[in-house]
């Protein structure tokens, strides 16, 4: 090759010095996949040798260099007798491993279409059980529902035996009262099982998606699997770039990678919104407890001290551990809000896989600027490029189902938002009313409690807002909400732009 000899004349000569046939790299050039599956690829590439025929006690194998001491190691790897030589040059010898790994050029075992469909079965598992979590922090939030009826059942029957004392009215506060302990309980029993769930969610981790350069890799599969990026693979975006120069098996697998990458984008979606709907779950016990807070210090400075001072106590104790369990879940599950914003953000200005087929003008590399056609003709009938054609659909479905996943998680935040608006004006409300009702007491204990619950109530207020209007504005920003979408039905047999499409119209829905 040094001497500027072409590649078929270097085969050639090859061929000639150890006297058996050449063979260069072709998508034809397998073996036998049976076989495959049991040897150990990696050190058959160190050997420099790949089976290409077995048949009984004869084998045809392709080598970089045939000899008698490959021959011996290659019948005791395959148990035959005799073998047949075909000699290749190393990188290609190399793109016949890759390709009977359903590899392409220099990327990992993990980038085969396999291993990349088992991380995508293991980022739908990881999606279930977020989906299960919500489920349960929605039964959790409906429990708490049940515990603050059941809470109000018992203050208002003690308060009516507190005003108005037992006798005939016994009727009707023990009915209260029983009622009111029942719903607690079964409250709780809603509740409970909910509470565990931050110990047991997993980091909300995007490893980074590239483009296609970087491969998607999972650890410790059976167990708890652990999501990781290969290192970027030499040469990857030079190959993707020549788009329409690659086999259609060759894009198969760019598109593979590129669904398993949707895919773990939607699963860090999941995440951030499980962990946000926990903290509107918390935010209503929150509001529960400072409402009780607020009624017994009402009654407390009302009546003063009596014989129901225990009772108004309790009413404080209990608001303040409903509202600090409440806090509890706030301050653990803030920062996702924060950072599901901004992962919408930042996937939204990445390219999407339409940009690799219809590249932008401005893009294009050389000085010619001509865009990319793709290869396909009208003579064209369907087959391996129909079976590319649908691997392309899948990944644009799949890419329409992250738009979706990125406005419900922005509507999630909107929504948790609006959770922190309702508790800060329900801490104002309290503080307001508390200083409108009593005034200015003359206790500096009182007055610093009343100012403390309206600046609290207007800190939550603001950091909804905070929350919610970049959220409705990235809402109203993105496609799925208003007008009319079109969409392309594929016929891969035919140019695209004989293409029909189909009209969705948001009026008419």
């Amino acid at each position: 090759m040094e001497r500027g000899l072409e590649k078929f004349q270097k085969l050639a000569a090859l061929a000639e010095q150890y006297g058996c046939p050449w063979v260069e790299y072709q998508e034809s050039v397998t073996g036998p996949q049976c076989l495959l599956w049991k040897l150990d690829m990696a050190q058959l590439r160190a050997e420099g040798w790949f089976p290409r025929v077995v048949a009984e006690d004869r084998a045809t194998v392709i080598a970089i260099e045939p000899g008698s001491a490959l021959a011996a190691k290659v019948c005791n790897t395959l148990g035959v007798q005799e073998v047949e030589f075909q000699v290749t040059l190393p990188e290609d010898l190399l793109r016949i491993f890759d390709h009977n790994q359903d590899l392409n050029p220099g990327f990992p075992p993990t980038a085969g279409r396999t291993p990349l469909a088992k991380v995508r079965t293991y980022l739908a598992g990881r999606r279930s059980l977020f989906a299960h979590y919500r489920t349960l922090l929605a039964k959790s939030r409906t429990g708490l529902a049940f515990i603050r009826t059941g809470l109000s059942f018992v203050t208002i029957a003690l308060l009516f035996f507190r005003l108005i004392g037992a006798g005939y009215y016994l009727f009707l506060e023990l009915p209260l009262l029983i009622s009111g302990i029942i719903m607690i309980y079964d409250g709780l029993k809603w509740y409970l099982p909910a509470r565990s769930i931050f110990s047991v969610l997993p980091l909300c981790v995007d490893t980074g998606a590239t483009g296609g350069t970087t491969v998607l890799e999972v650890d410790n599969e059976y167990i708890a699997p652990e999501f990781r990026r290969s290192a970027v693979v030499e040469g990857a975006a030079r190959l993707r770039g020549g788009w329409t120069s690659l086999s259609p098996v060759m894009r198969r697998r760019y598109l593979a990678s590129d669904r398993t990458d949707l895919a773990e984008e939607r699963t860090v979606l999941a995440c951030f919104r499980t962990r946000m709907a926990k903290v509107r779950t918390g935010l209503a016990f929150t509001r529960t407890g400072f409402a009780f807070v607020s009624l017994g210090l009402g009654l407390l400075r009302q009546f003063q001290a009596s014989r129901w001072l225990l009772f108004d106590l309790g009413l404080i104790g209990t608001g303040a551990i409903m509202a600090l369990e409440g806090f509890f879940w706030y301050m653990r599950g803030r920062q996702a809000g924060v950072e599901g914003l901004a992962s919408v953000r930042q996937k939204g200005r990445m390219s999407s896989v339409w940009d690799y087929f219809f590249p932008h003008h401005h893009d294009l590399p050389g000085s010619d600027r001509n865009p990319m056609i793709l290869p396909v003709k009208s003579s064209h009938a369907p087959g391996i490029w129909a079976t590319t054609g649908v691997a392309l659909e899948r990944t644009v479905l799949a890419e329409r189902r992250n738009v979706m996943a990125r406005l419900r998680t922005v509507m999630a935040r909107a929504r948790t938002g609006f959770a922190f608006i309702r508790t800060g004006l329900s801490l104002l409300s309290i503080g307001v009313g508390f200083l409108l009702f009593f005034g200015n007491s003359g206790a500096i204990g009182w007055d610093v409690f009343n100012y403390l619950m309206m600046t609290a109530g207007l800190f939550l207020v603001a950091d909804g807002l905070y929350w919610s209007v970049p959220a409705e504005r990235t809402r109203r920003q993105l496609p799925y909400c208003y007008g009319k979408m079109e969409i392309a039905i594929p016929d891969y047999g035919v140019p695209n732009r004989f293409w029909k499409t189909v009209v969705f119209s948001n009026d008419e829905a």
